[in-house]
């Protein structure tokens, strides 16, 4: 059989066949694999007739379809299946040879992978991909981590079928070892959660507070586009609400208030809890789906909890419009803030040595969260590579400090007419609790002691001396004094 296939790519779904086209668009020649291996003769007769495209009918034929080093692409869905696909290639691969796993998978299964087939002399890289399907077929975001060893083979394919920034450099680059891939991508999908939730909000507000209909909100959304908030999502967002159901009213109204997730966003919280980073506006915009999938509950609650009534007769709505929009870009600044804390934490912990700035640079073009500031990202770490926090930066800092007014009166008059903004407000109370100088956590640590033993420390001692009081004790004293002074 002739060896003449660049990579195999395994799964047919629509990423799967979106990206065999890309590569074939790019000059690369692909061997084209699924389970089901009626898919293959389909996509063969179908999108990718008359390519350069070849169809493989077993494991075996597809791995004879490659030369060397041969590359097989898994895109399958994540966790058990990708397993399979392992066990079903190891006795077909020689030593040298490259597994990719394209899918969302969690990046703990990509560490242990990577160390499996690496024991077995098996490369193996865990890529997130963004972009949808619309990305997938003209180019994508790539975040590639795992086998160092394999980049140089896998980078040359991944740029050529990347999206281009601006200034045309590929929203692709090796992040780092092991699941450090993935967990770029896992944090891409949380900030993603953030953005959307946020864009719901303010929606909501505009809706139920202001009155407005969908063709007014579309306007305001395709203005705010035009500035600071200039973004792929702030741009189908306008595009929504200017599309009509059949008899003219607007789709959007037609919609059912219930949104599902994938899983990806939770992940993110749960990356957060064990390293101990808040990220609070990410949290808040993950359980919002929560909330709105229990549709049935909110609608029992709503027949009988009292609130004050949505709607505000008062204010200039222009005036208010524009607020909201600068809540929008102070709120979405945070959510960056808080994704790029997780990824600096989970860096340090596993010695990955992200790069944030080449990182927002990848998130450039392509992928889903893509807008206009991140170039200010990739400024604020070009300047500062160990910028502590993204609000940290001068132009960052500036425009929360333009913003911050309108935020306060946004979420303000929010709950005042009982309109609720998890993340715009959580977002808020995080940037607050990040400025404070002194938190009340001091209560905390004397509660801690006061029941559990579990010591405190003092402001008058060093930092690492832990201290334990007998508080029962303290408290009679206490009792006493305050007898003897009556």
């Amino acid at each position: 059989m002739p060896q003449h296939a660049d990579i195999a790519v395994i799964g047919l779904a629509v990423m799967g066949r979106n990206l065999i086209l890309n590569m074939n668009d790019h000059g690369i020649r692909v061997a084209a694999y699924n389970r089901t291996v009626d898919r293959v003769d389909e996509f063969m007769n179908g999108a990718a007739k008359g390519t350069a495209i070849i169809g493989a009918h077993s494991i075996e034929e597809m791995v004879g379809m490659l030369r060397w080093p041969r590359c097989i692409m898994l895109m399958v869905k994540a966790g058990k299946p990708v397993d399979e696909f392992i066990e079903l290639l190891l006795p077909h691969l020689p030593s040298g040879s490259i597994i990719i796993d394209g899918g969302n998978s969690h990046f703990s299964d990509t560490a242990r992978r990577m160390d499996y087939l690496e024991s077995k002399g098996i490369f193996f890289i865990g890529t997130g991909i963004s972009g949808g399907e619309e990305g997938a077929r003209h180019g994508p975001s790539i975040m590639p981590g795992g086998s160092a060893g394999a980049w140089p083979v896998v980078g040359e394919i991944f740029r050529a079928i990347a999206a281009k920034t601006p200034a045309g450099e590929p929203c692709c680059d090796w992040i780092g070892p092991r699941g450090a891939g993935h967990f770029v991508k896992m944090v891409h999908n949380g900030i993603e959660y953030g953005d959307m939730q946020l864009i719901a909000e303010a929606y909501h507000i505009m809706r139920d507070g202001l009155g407005m209909r969908a063709p007014a909100i579309g306007k305001a959304f395709a203005a705010w586009n035009k500035g600071d908030l200039d973004s792929y999502l702030i741009q189908i967002t306008a595009d929504i609400f200017s599309c009509k159901d059949r008899d003219g009213t607007p789709l959007i109204d037609r919609i059912l208030d219930r949104a599902e997730q994938k899983g990806t966003g939770s992940w993110t919280v749960s990356a957060a809890l064990e390293l101990g980073v808040p990220v609070t506006l990410i949290s808040e915009a993950v359980f919002a789906r929560a909330l709105s999938a229990a549709r049935n509950e909110r609608l029992q609650a709503a027949a009988t909890l009292t609130g004050p009534p949505m709607r505000s007769k008062t204010g200039d709505t222009a005036r208010r419009i524009t607020d909201i929009g600068n809540a929008l870009f102070a709120a979405k600044i945070v959510s960056y803030a808080q994704g790029f804390d997780l990824m600096r934490a989970a860096s340090a912990q596993n010695g990955w040595n992200l790069d944030f700035g080449n990182i927002a640079r990848l998130w450039r073009g392509g992928c889903i969260i893509r807008s206009a500031f991140l170039d200010r990202i990739t400024e604020a770490y070009a300047g500062k590579p160990g910028l502590p926090n993204l609000l940290l930066d001068d132009y960052f800092k500036s425009a929360v400090r333009r913003c911050q007014p309108a935020w306060r009166r946004v979420a303000a008059q929010a709950a005042l007419h009982g309109i609720p903004l998890p993340a715009m407000s959580s977002g808020l109370a995080w940037y607050d609790g990040r400025r404070c100088a002194r938190l009340p956590a001091n209560l905390l640590s004397a509660q801690r002691d006061y029941f559990g033993a579990h010591t405190y420390q003092r402001v008058d001692k060093p930092e690492g001396d832990y201290f334990h009081s007998n508080w029962a004790e303290l408290r009679e004293k206490a009792g006493a004094a305050q007898k003897k002074g009556a």
